[in-house]
């Protein structure tokens, strides 16, 4: 657009606006169209720090172990029992019909619940000074046992993959309710001007429960979690298209402001003074985001502890490594996603395989963090959305959904280190001590960001939502 156009359209708008003439005859006759906002899809979302920003860091409602956030979301639900759960009566009556008593009320995703019992297929070691019980494919993890939290213990409501992560995720098996990540980018602000709050990063083909779980929801729209492309422009229409110079780029965006400016007057609409910093945002990440995915200045013992092959490759080890320069520059809250843990047939090659995909790369994020000094007041979540049954599915090579309990491990900020909370019966099958619902570990984690969760809400039709919904209680047995 030239500068003469953009004139043009400014005087235009502004004749409209005196007119009293709608926003929908704008878009129709002033010549811009949608195409002249195709940036518009990103930058309604994010906003940069400025005055009267609404992504201005803010305060908690009490002072916080943590202040920012990765979660290394692994869907599929990991088998607790091949990775975290030790059972060795499971072993000894691997082939046997469960006990009746066991399988009363229940309900299976999709097996028949009279299948046979099915052993772990790896066995266990113990480490560090705690003694923490992890499987045989874990070694990395074990390395870092006296600086996790392993919970063994958690239950959800949902038994399907999409449902199950929607309820990690928002508190909610319904679509359209906030992430865990929009809620902290609402309650805490973001401290980066020149990277969206909360970034989103996959090494997978996607997750079942989709853009969900990372939404912001009925937040503004300014809280959504951005997802950065592993090739490419890291996020899309980030590059300038053929023949758009600097100083014509420069001169569209202050038009454009100008714009967003005359109708944020006349409208007030909250949105708009989003977009109006969110075109800010959007020029400065033409520089911000490639110096990011660049991992050139990595020393090489770095890439080879996290087991990054080729720096330029998207993989999981990748993701981990992106994750600590992305919270480095002031990004709130960093969610990787790895769909991969949906063993209903070749469970043990399959569970081998993912380990080694992810075991060396999530124990790394975990020293780097440590040797930077970033681990204190850093919250790191490792877990997937349900477990794995005891009974065996697809012959003697699988399990299904198990929602009764599973386990997952978590770091920094504020988590108690070295500890194992919670125990499950002889089968990994029902809780028996310390049951911990997803709706508990959110009102933990929230309380960690310095968050009392039954007060971080958000009016929206008549009621004031949260992230736990109506429940959750804060789990004082894994706080440090």
């Amino acid at each position: 657009m030239t500068l003469e156009r953009s004139q043009s359209v400014e005087q235009t708008l502004q004749a409209a606006l005196a007119s009293n003439l709608s926003r929908r005859w704008f878009l129709r006759d002033c010549g811009l169209g949608l195409a002249g906002m195709a940036l518009n899809s990103f930058a309604s979302r994010e906003a940069s720090a400025a005055p009267n920003n609404p992504l201005a860091p803010r305060a908690p409602h009490f002072p916080a172990k943590a202040k920012r956030v990765i979660y290394m979301f692994n869907a599929g639900a990991p088998s607790h029992l091949e990775l975290f759960d030790n059972k060795p009566e499971l072993t000894a009556r691997n082939g046997q019909l469960p006990p009746a008593d066991l399988l009363k009320g229940y309900r299976a995703a999709f097996i028949n619940p009279n299948s046979a019992l099915l052993g772990p297929k790896f066995k266990f070691v113990k480490h560090g000074k705690c003694g923490m019980e992890l499987s045989e494919v874990l070694p990395h993890t074990g390395s870092i046992a006296d600086e996790i939290c392993l919970v063994r213990t958690i239950h959800t409501d949902a038994v399907n993959h999409a449902p199950a992560q929607i309820v990690m995720n928002t508190g909610s098996p319904q679509f359209g309710r906030p992430s865990f990540g929009s809620w902290t980018l609402y309650g805490l602000g973001s401290e980066c001007e020149d990277l969206p709050g909360f970034v989103v990063l996959s090494s997978s083909k996607g997750t079942s429960g989709g853009a969900s779980n990372y939404g912001c929801g009925f937040l503004p729209t300014m809280y959504g979690g951005i997802p950065f492309r592993s090739a490419g422009d890291p996020v899309l229409y980030l590059s300038n298209p053929k023949g758009i110079d600097a100083e014509t780029q420069r001169a569209s965006l202050d038009t454009l402001q100008r714009l967003n400016g005359l109708t944020l007057e006349a409208a007030g609409d909250p949105e708009t003074a989003a977009r109006i910093q969110s075109y800010e945002m959007a020029y400065r990440l033409q520089s911000s985001a490639p110096e990011l995915m660049d991992l050139a200045s990595e020393p090489k013992n770095i890439l080879d502890m996290y087991g990054v092959k080729d720096p330029k490759e998207s993989s999981y080890a990748r993701n981990c490594l992106l994750a600590r320069r992305l919270i480095e520059r002031g990004v709130r809250f960093v969610q990787l996603y790895h769909e991969v843990w949906d063993q209903h047939g070749n469970l043990a090659g399959g569970v081998k395989k993912n380990a080694g995909d992810t075991d060396q790369a999530s124990a790394a994020l975990v020293k780097d963090l440590k040797q930077r000094g970033l681990l204190e007041d850093t919250l790191v979540v490792w877990g997937g959305e349900f477990g794995r049954t005891p009974m065996v599915q697809g012959g003697n090579d699988g399990r299904d959904h198990h929602n009764r309990c599973f386990s997952m491990w978590m770091a920094g900020g504020g988590i108690k280190a070295g500890h194992t909370h919670g125990q499950t019966d002889d089968f990994g099958f029902n809780i028996v001590q310390d049951p911990v619902h997803v709706h508990d570990l959110q009102a933990t984690f929230l309380h960690l960001l310095g968050f009392d969760h039954t007060r971080l809400t958000y009016r929206f039709q008549g009621r004031d939502y949260r992230l736990t919904d109506v429940e959750g209680n804060v789990v004082k047995g894994i706080l440090a």
